[in-house]
């Protein structure tokens, strides 16, 4: 659901940057107590997979399809504030690169995909985990929950903007009706990719997961006097190198996936329009749509323009999005990171290793 130009009017889309500057400062100030030395690769793999994930469109109704936003996935994985920066660089990435998601609408989509995506999601969860008991099973139905009603949400997100500065003289109830109804369906396809993720990660390394960071295990209690209380936390001895070893591995694991699933994955996707370019086209909002400020990009619409063979030209194209992004992604919060240890005057430790 890439806005592009043309769709919401200047001063709309002005204050929409606004907010999701202040939304990304924020989040800045924020990712500072989500990130350490484990998470701050994750985050930047976090990008990179989201990055790969939104080339595969999937069919979602005759002639629609849909794909993943993300918000979800990247809010249980890295936390809320790490999630909205993961968002924020891979949209900068497609908008600037490879002219996906309108430059002057950029501040759209970074609230639209990127902070509503997660505010709702994160705090379904949340909720959900809070309220179910404390098992792998119920973190991932509750991830399936909070990523499905995240992206309705979007939808209603983007309708309000429009109904303030919409460029065309739409029924705003026919633009709800029609994009709260087809996002709904996009939304399963979001829920299902996010809960095989997460389920996956659980799985493997639940303690990489900031969603349920303590909240699969209940705390130990001991009876004192009659009444329970809870046991004290365990010391906790250094972690051994091949606890090292198993975070590259996991890591080198993500990343060679997302370069799959981009440099060749991609190809068999859903060349149908998303979501979002459907209900334009039937409703006449794309009637001010304007050109891409970065349509003459060498990677622009996710091919690399000197080479003929499409299936060649689309794999590389999405090889070298992964790789800048990954790049990009954990560059932004290794220096994020670095801000956190320099604020305590030494090494930043993990949540697990502060309790």
């Amino acid at each position: 659901m890439h806005v592009p130009d043309g769709f919401i009017d200047a001063p709309v889309s002005v204050a929409a940057g606004v907010f999701a500057a202040g939304a990304v400062a924020v989040s800045l100030r924020g990712a500072r107590r989500e990130l350490d030395e484990r998470t701050a690769p994750l985050a930047g793999l976090v990008a990179a997979f989201i990055f790969a994930v939104q080339m595969l469109n999937f069919p979602v109704a005759a002639g629609t399809s849909g794909h993943l936003m993300g918000g979800a996935l990247a809010a249980i994985l890295v936390g809320p504030y790490t999630a909205v920066l993961c968002l924020s660089v891979v949209l900068l990435m497609q908008g600037i690169f490879f002219a996906d998601g309108g430059l002057t609408a950029l501040g759209v989509n970074i609230t639209v995909m990127g902070v509503v995506t997660v505010v709702v999601a994160y705090g379904v969860f949340r909720l959900l985990t809070g309220l179910l008991p404390r098992t792998r099973r119920s973190a991932t139905a509750s991830a399936f929950v909070a990523a499905l009603v995240s992206v309705p949400a979007s939808a209603a997100a983007f309708t309000l903007l429009y109904w303030i500065g919409g460029t065309t003289d739409i029924p705003i109830g026919k633009v709800f009706t029609a994009m709260v109804g087809v996002h709904v369906l996009i939304g399963i396809g979001e829920a299902v990719i996010t809960a095989l993720t997460v389920g996956a990660v659980l799985a493997v390394r639940p303690d990489l997961v900031h969603g349920v960071r303590g909240a699969l295990t209940a705390p130990l209690k001991l009876r004192v006097d009659g009444e329970l209380v809870d046991a004290p936390a365990p010391t906790r001895e250094p972690e051994p190198a091949t606890a090292h070893r198993s975070n590259r591995g996991f890591l080198i694991t993500g990343l060679v996936s997302a370069l799959l699933l981009a440099g060749f994955v991609s190809f068999y996707a859903s060349a149908s329009p998303d979501g979002l370019e459907r209900v334009a086209a039937d409703q006449g909002i794309d009637e001010k749509a304007e050109e891409h400020g970065a349509a003459d990009s060498p990677l622009a619409d996710y091919g690399v323009g000197d080479i003929a063979n499409a299936r060649l030209s689309g794999g590389l194209a999405g090889v070298i999005g992964v790789s800048a992004t990954v790049v990009v992604g954990t560059g932004v919060f290794w220096v994020v990171r670095r801000r956190r240890e320099d604020e305590r005057g030494g090494p930043a430790r993990s949540d697990h290793e502060n309790v």
